[in-house]
């Protein structure tokens, strides 16, 4: 199970890394906000272990541009401050749960498991939105029949239903979906949205995705 950190404090920084790794996690370790930022967005993570107060760009903020991404991986914040307002902004930012410092290694492992039996549960298998459903398991996309997907489609499909009516840019479709890959470019971006409206047409659905190639992309229903 993957877990991202993000503390710019290098001795609790090395601390976290060491106690979640002998637990069995595999840790990612960032130092502030853009680069956590820049690593969920280009990777799976299971959680996100991230401190408020950190240079270059905040943890609040970098939350908030993740969840605005469409990105809803479980967020620990850790802060050493007590003030409410701040455990409200944390929490209104898009944060799952906090932790004030000073803190027991015992109840960090305890947050972290909480958090991802919380997202395993939440992880929807049937997606419905308009007159379609998509099993995410068997991948299958259904509206007034059915037909299966291969996977990197069912995955895009799956993440556009989930945000109806939501625009996401060629560039964030290739860091979500393409990540890494050398031959992730516009066009790739455009056939695979191309695919799916065809399979959308095919099973009848109320809805398309609308963007022109190199734009941004949404699902909508049909007027």
């Amino acid at each position: 199970m993957n877990i991202l950190v993000a503390e710019d404090e290098e001795d609790l920084k090395d601390v976290i890394e060491a106690v979640l790794a002998a637990n069995g996690y595999t840790v990612d370790v960032t130092e502030n906000g853009a680069q956590m930022l820049e690593k969920a967005s280009a990777n799976e993570y299971a959680a996100i272990v991230s401190d408020i107060m950190m240079p270059v760009m905040d943890g609040i903020t970098a939350v908030k541009k993740l969840r605005e991404s469409g990105n809803d991986t479980p967020v620990l914040f850790l802060t050493a401050k007590t003030e409410v307002d701040d455990r409200i902004n944390g929490l209104d930012a898009g944060a799952d749960d906090y932790l004030t410092k000073p803190f027991a290694v015992g109840e960090l492992l305890a947050r972290v498991r909480a958090m991802t039996r919380r997202s395993r549960a939440n992880t929807q298998k049937v997606i419905s939105v308009y007159n379609i459903t998509l099993d995410t398991e068997k991948e299958e996309l259904t509206g007034q029949n059915s037909i299966r997907l291969p996977a990197k489609e069912s995955h895009m499909l799956g993440f556009f239903m989930n945000n109806p009516e939501k625009d996401f840019s060629t560039e964030e479709l290739i860091e979500k979906f393409w990540k890494n890959e050398e031959n992730a470019d516009e066009e790739a971006v455009w056939l695979y949205v191309s695919f799916l409206k065809n399979k959308l047409r095919a099973v009848g659905a109320a809805a398309t995705i609308e963007g022109e190639k190199g734009s941004s992309y949404r699902l909508a229903g049909k007027n």
